[in-house]
């Protein structure tokens, strides 16, 4: 039996443009077996044009778990969260998305997870898809997995801390001494166009303070997967995109302007024709669908138009070494690939 009060937490939802969607998340977060007088739950509309604010409208005051209002202007969905983090009560931080829908045990499971390893920064859950349409079959055998943002099929255990990283932003739960010392997320979609490396940054920098990661099956979500994501076009656009982050990944693990220009000569000889030759052997395995040829090719030209961009440009690069975005000056990324 709990002697002490259970932690105290902040259900984060960043959002834009989804009113449809968002009550359905909504509900789901309000109806938890966690205690109502334990958690908060923060809608931040990122500029949204819809009706966004008149659904959340409808839970202030009336709702049986205290739901808060945040407008974050500033497009881009890092700026979102991490100003909704910083109006957070929370001494854990849950971060999700607005087209999910969480089991009514996702938070005392996980927060389980915390009580039971100090040590631990950032924990995770099971993401299953809710496919609104049949999908084709490649879809299932190949996507099923960080493409779609979903858990593997084959990951089995209940219960998994490790050193690295398997933590995705739409089932994400964080201490917040963790998330303030390491500056929050990085950019990720930016008005349309993928800056950086998002929660993968935001993990980078927390394992770098020595914390932990973990996984829990008993912490379930499901993420409303959408007909236009079951195409050859949405995976092309997932894998291209990737290759943006990447870049900005890996050069922030040096932040050396005179290695870029030989990374990138390496990646776009050997690397390329290694990355392709790697790709047709799993397609004729059948490890991969052919719809992942063109989508690599997309990946190591957006890696090529990334790193030209970081050596040309000495602004870009400073913004790209940004590692507080809590409390960064760069309001607006002017960025164009």
């Amino acid at each position: 039996m709990r002697s002490e009060p259970a932690p105290y937490l902040s259900v984060i939802i960043p959002t834009y443009n989804r009113a449809a969607l968002l009550s359905m998340t909504l509900e789901s977060f309000i109806d938890q077996d966690y205690p109502r007088d334990r958690y908060e739950i923060i809608v931040s509309d990122n500029n949204s044009t819809d009706n966004t604010s008149a659904v959340v409208a409808e839970y202030l005051g009336r709702a049986p778990v205290a739901v808060r209002y945040c407008f974050e202007p500033r497009q881009g969905v890092h700026f979102a969260r991490n100003s909704a983090a910083k109006l957070a009560a929370g001494e854990i931080l849950y971060f999700t998305d607005d087209d999910m829908v969480a089991d009514p045990r996702l938070l005392s499971e996980l927060v389980r997870v915390f009580e039971l390893f100090p040590d631990v920064g950032c924990a995770t859950g099971l993401i299953l898809p809710q496919f609104q349409t049949e999908p084709p079959a490649w879809v299932k055998r190949h996507l099923w997995n960080a493409y779609l943002s979903l858990t593997a099929r084959d990951k089995a255990e209940e219960l998994i801390v490790s050193r690295d990283d398997m933590v995705y932003s739409c089932h994400q739960g964080i201490r917040r001494a963790a998330f303030f010392a390491a500056g929050g997320f990085n950019p990720e979609n930016t008005a349309g166009t993928w800056v950086g490396d998002g929660e993968t940054g935001l993990n980078l920098k927390v394992k770098a303070l020595g914390y932990k990661f973990a996984y829990t099956g008993r912490s379930v979500i499901r993420h409303l997967i959408p007909p236009q994501r079951m195409t050859a076009k949405y995976l092309l656009k997932r894998v291209g995109n990737q290759g943006f982050c990447d870049s900005y990944t890996a050069y922030r693990s040096h932040r050396r302007k005179g290695r870029i220009l030989p990374e990138m000569f390496k990646r776009s000889t050997v690397g390329a024709v290694k990355l392709v030759v790697m790709t047709m052997a799993k397609i004729l395995l059948g490890l991969e669908s052919w719809h992942f040829l063109p989508a690599r090719i997309l990946y190591l030209y957006n890696r090529y138009v990334y790193d030209k961009k970081l050596y040309f440009d000495d602004n870009f690069r400073k913004i790209v070494e940004v590692d507080d975005w809590l409390n960064s000056d760069t309001d607006e990324l002017e960025i164009k690939m």
